[in-house]
């Protein structure tokens, strides 16, 4: 998953006289949030250590952080605004699009066009759709739906995946304009004391929301919404409290307690920035350091003195971090795009190819802030203008979005399905005699959605027990079982005339990620160990031994979990449990792994298959079946098509075969190809059936 974090988009308040005063009916006034150079410093801080981690800078492995600081800050200023002016919900909408949407839909649109002339077809409709739900400030949610589909999964990043924290911030606009624009113009002389309930309110809510959902999914503990409003809670907590604290004359204890505070929040984020990495469970309570420690290095120098020598405030209002945070929002929206798009397009990069690639984002970004941002931000305050600057803001990327998807979709053709053809019952060759592919089958445009059927088999991460899964005639007696992972499902479609000819049901039991054999293994969507699966075999297998006897149990799966001795222990586990169900086992040796996504390799290389072979000695993994001896061990018949796929003795394993589309992304075979391996397994399988 890329941990793509953004640059507040709420700029520091412009300079204001200390003491202006904004009159609200029936409240005292309050005095108007004065330039804090520490803050645009702290934003630099942030933006550097997030575009560090992106061009993977050694030693900057929890660089990610960084949206966790830039949380806090708006929560912070954007609080203080709506304390210290009265403000219209409208305004207050015209004012947050006027800053953030027109640098982001020049982005956008720049990154459409670069997508078109650079990405490969299949790219590029991703793209477009990624921009579309960027353009609606709701791409948190779609990554959170992209990176909880399994089936989806190992797909590259997307060119605007930074997008996501921009749709956090906006929703966060949106909430919290509502309530305490709402509740203070209810109770007009408590605006603080609801300020205050309704931070805490929502802070501990999205904080229980967080510590849960981390555990439970890391997609969605990351990209959404309710899981990081406390960021921004906090930062409201501060800003009150800084309300409280500005302008007090404090004693030297009480200055020297804030100078410590100040160093201690700076040192917290620091601290995560070098010793979190991409295995931190994150956000969930590893986020308590960087919020905290931001919040910290806030309310220190929150007296409304200059920071003195001995201050951390000084250090963050040098020039050179106060330089960065002022380009920080503009250097975020452009550095990702640039990345992404040279590594779609030259694969790999070495990290100071990337770090010089984010430098230089840094150019288009000055433009941006100089011809665009600052501006329009410096224009009319008129709500009116504001709310058609958004308007066209959000319109032109939608028209690009759509414009990059329609070129795309025409680029791959018709994603209908084909004739599949007739394949071989056994030999060297893949397909029967007499049977031809005239195109590519299936074509590109269907290749990532070329499922087997039945996707509601392959059960949710969290599950822990299958439902009831049955493919030909269900309501027969005698039925074969299918057990595995994902590598197991992509089986259905090759066993199901080895059912139906024989008016038999099929049972599909999988678990994505799950390894058949018995081990613990981690899941990377999850971000922690995968206990579900253990339970879920653990059912699996109860589950098997207690119903009759099935006519064959076919296991297959990834063989890639663990090392090899985990598999051949946890194979062992898991056989002696199966062979006491009396019934016969097969076992589907796995497929070859192409280790990158096939059909986007096609494209981008105008479907020369040649282009796209992948290495011999990567493809295959040693198997505890059918090279450790364990198959004649538990009397296990093996049906292995990795000869038949990965044809020869060369160096090198063909993506595509006769015609035949092999692989949907990087390591699943297409539907269309166990269709075709039908006659194969049922000429494999038929006499281990139990008669």
């Amino acid at each position: 998953m890329s941990t793509a974090v953004p640059p507040s988009p709420a700029r520091t308040p412009a300079r204001t006289p200390a003491g202006t005063a904004v009159r609200t009916e029936g409240a005292t006034p309050a005095p108007a949030p004065a330039f804090r150079p520490d803050i645009e410093g702290l934003r630099g801080v942030a933006v550097l250590a997030v575009l560090g981690f992106h061009a993977a800078i050694p030693r900057l492995t929890g660089g990610y952080v960084g949206v966790d600081v830039f949380f806090v800050i708006s929560g912070f200023l954007i609080t203080g605004l709506l304390l210290s002016r009265d403000i219209g919900l409208l305004d207050f909408a015209a004012r947050r699009a006027r800053r953030i949407l027109p640098a982001a839909a020049v982005v956008l649109v720049a990154t459409a066009l670069a997508g078109g002339l650079l990405l490969d077809p299949l790219r590029g409709t991703d793209l477009a759709r990624d921009l579309l739900a960027a353009a609606g400030q709701y791409a948190n949610w779609r990554f959170v739906g992209e990176q909880t589909d399994y089936l989806a999964a190992g797909r590259d990043p997307s060119a605007v995946q930074h997008f996501w924290s921009l749709g956090v911030e906006n929703q966060f606009y949106l909430l919290w304009g509502v309530l305490l624009l709402g509740l203070g113009r209810l109770l007009p002389r408590h605006r603080p004391l609801v300020a205050g309930l309704v931070a805490a309110a929502v802070g501990a809510g999205s904080l229980a929301l967080c510590l849960r959902w981390t555990a439970q999914s890391a997609a969605l503990g990351y990209f959404s919404t309710a899981t990081r409003l406390w960021e921004f809670a906090v930062g409201a907590a501060v800003a009150l409290a800084a309300k409280r604290l500005a302008g007090r004359r404090g004693s030297a204890l009480t200055t020297g307690a804030l100078r410590v505070l100040g160093w201690a929040g700076g040192a917290a984020v620091l601290t995560a920035v070098l010793r979190y990495d991409r295995s931190t469970p994150f956000p969930g309570a590893a986020a308590l350091l960087p919020v905290l420690g931001a919040a910290a290095v806030l309310l220190a120098a929150s007296h409304g003195r200059p920071p003195g020598v001995l201050d951390s405030g000084r250090l963050l209002a040098t020039r050179p971090l106060r330089a960065a945070g002022r380009l920080s929002y503009s250097w975020y929206l452009w550095h990702w795009p640039v990345l992404t798009i040279a590594q779609a397009r030259y694969g790999p990069l070495p990290w100071t190819t990337a770090l010089a690639l984010t430098a230089a984002a840094a150019l288009p970004a000055w433009l941006t802030g100089r011809l665009v941002e600052n501006p329009l931000r410096r224009g009319s305050a008129a709500p009116r203008r504001g709310l058609a600057i958004a308007a066209a803001a959000l319109t032109i990327p939608l028209i690009a979005g759509l414009t990059l998807g329609g070129g795309t979709v025409r680029a791959l053709g018709s994603a209908e399905a084909g004739v599949t053809p007739a394949g071989a019952p056994a030999g060297p060759e893949l397909l029967a005699p007499g049977s031809r592919v005239l195109t590519l089958t299936p074509s590109l445009a269907r290749a990532r959605t070329d499922f087997p059927p039945g996707r509601d088999c392959e059960i949710p991460l969290a599950a822990e027990n299958s439902p009831r899964c049955l493919f030909g005639d269900q309501e027969s007696r005698d039925r074969v079982v299918l057990i595995g992972d994902s590598h197991a499902g992509q089986w259905i479609a090759g066993l199901l005339p080895l059912v139906e000819h024989r008016h038999w049901a099929l049972e599909v039991l999988v678990k994505p990620g799950c390894p058949l054999p018995g081990l613990t293994v981690r899941n990377d969507v999850l971000g922690r160990v995968y206990t579900e699966c253990d339970r879920w075999r653990e059912n699996t297998l109860a589950r098997i031994a207690a119903g009759p006897a099935p006519r064959l149990i076919v296991m297959a799966g990834l063989n890639r979990y663990g090392g090899q001795e985990e598999r051949s222990e946890g194979w062992v586990r898991t056989l002696d449990a199966l062979r006491a169900v009396g019934a016969p086992l097969a076992y589907l040796a796995d497929t070859p792994m192409p280790g990158k996504d096939i059909p986007t390799c096609l494209a981008a290389s105008d479907g020369r298959s040649d282009a796209c072979f992948f290495p011999r000695a990567s493809a295959f993994e040693p198997d505890p079946l059918t090279d450790g001896g364990l198959a004649d061990r538990y009397g296990v018949r093996v049906l292995d098509l990795g000869p038949l796929l990965c044809p020869g003795t060369g160096p090198d394993c063909p993506a595509v075969l006769d015609g035949v589309l092999l692989y949907r992304d990087s390591g699943h075979i297409t539907n269309t190809l166990a269709t075709v391996l039908a006659p194969r397994l049922e000429y494999g399988l038929a006499p281990s059936l139990r008669k």
